[in-house]
């Protein structure tokens, strides 16, 4: 009895974590590691190409690629902020992080999640303004309505990240600490934590709904309105423009919002370790290096740019 309580004790003042790599258990690791530092210069040739590319061709100045050149901003901060210590741990063979920076990157990565959420919902709003109020969008889309949106999605990301980590983090943590994912994410901390927290995760599971909530109602009302319009138009030519317009972003709404509801939304009997870690590679390390591809290929004005920039070398 007293040697399980000196245990307890130690494993609870205990300052660092240990991270569980995404390659720690498998046979392919080197191929693994591999590919993910492929993925991970790809992110940033991407996201950064597009942001210079937008920032430098006067005819993409407008308020649809001010908000694709945020998305990759935040695609970029969001890779930076566990990637490379991952991919560092596994070449030094060091997995810990300290308290303190298991903090510090939850923080990151709550902050930039629900930047990302919001500015994805403006930018189905804007879609709306430009395509069933044409005459107005001058008004309704101005560059200090754009900035003004922008401001509100980093400060209820802050939020959410202000809200959740200090919360989190001051759980008492009392089982051997490896987490089980290769950075500090709340669902995975929450399995180390050796109190009753059934009434944390319900408030973590109500600001969840929240988060998600009025961005998945904006997003569907603009869309639906969108539907409505094209449909009432009856023009295949209209049609198609609204469909080249908008499907760009729904495949990244889709792709997103399904990896957050499946990872702050579903109870956790409905999901092992190894498919959180899974589902977390995915919407980390891979949706940074869709995002540019999606936005970028499909878009004539982002491919007559970057032409631009070769011949002009």
């Amino acid at each position: 009895m007293n040697s399980r309580n000196h245990t307890s004790e130690n494993e609870t003042s205990s300052t660092y974590f240990i991270l569980m790599g995404l390659f720690d258990q498998s046979e392919y690791a080197v191929f693994l590691y591999t590919l993910t530092f492929v993925f991970f210069l790809m992110a940033l040739t991407g996201n950064t190409l597009l942001i210079f590319l937008i920032h430098r061709e006067p005819r993409l100045h407008t308020p649809m690629y001010f908000f694709i050149s945020q998305l990759s901003l935040i695609d970029l901060m969001y890779i930076c902020a566990t990637v490379p210590k991952m991919l560092v741990d596994q070449v030094t063979g060091d997995n810990t992080i300290s308290h303190l920076g298991c903090g510090v990157q939850m923080f990151s990565y709550l902050t930039l999640a629900g930047a990302e959420v919001f500015l994805l919902s403006a930018m189905a709003y804007d879609r709306y303004a430009a395509i069933c109020r044409p005459l107005h969008y001058p008004l309704l889309m101005n560059q200090r309505i754009c900035h003004l949106f922008m401001s509100g999605c980093w400060f209820l990301g802050m939020f959410d990240g202000l809200l959740l980590t200090p919360m989190t983090m001051s759980l008492p943590f009392c089982q051997f600490r490896r987490i089980m994912n290769f950075f500090c994410e709340a669902p995975a901390l929450l399995k180390l934590s050796c109190s009753d927290i059934s009434l944390y995760e319900m408030f973590m599971y109500l600001c969840c709904v929240l988060m998600l909530l009025i961005p998945t109602m904006v997003i569907s009302s603009s869309y639906a309105l969108i539907l409505c319009l094209t449909h009432s138009i009856n023009s295949a030519e209209g049609c198609r423009k609204a469909f080249a317009t908008c499907s760009s972003h729904i495949v990244v709404v889709l792709l997103f919002f399904g990896a957050s509801i499946y990872t702050y939304m579903l109870p956790r009997s409905y999901h092992t370790g190894e498919q959180d870690m899974t589902v977390s590679a995915f919407y980390t390390i891979l949706t940074p290096v869709l995002n540019p591809l999606i936005y970028s290929f499909q878009n004539k004005d982002v491919t007559g740019a970057l032409r631009n920039l070769i011949r002009s070398r």
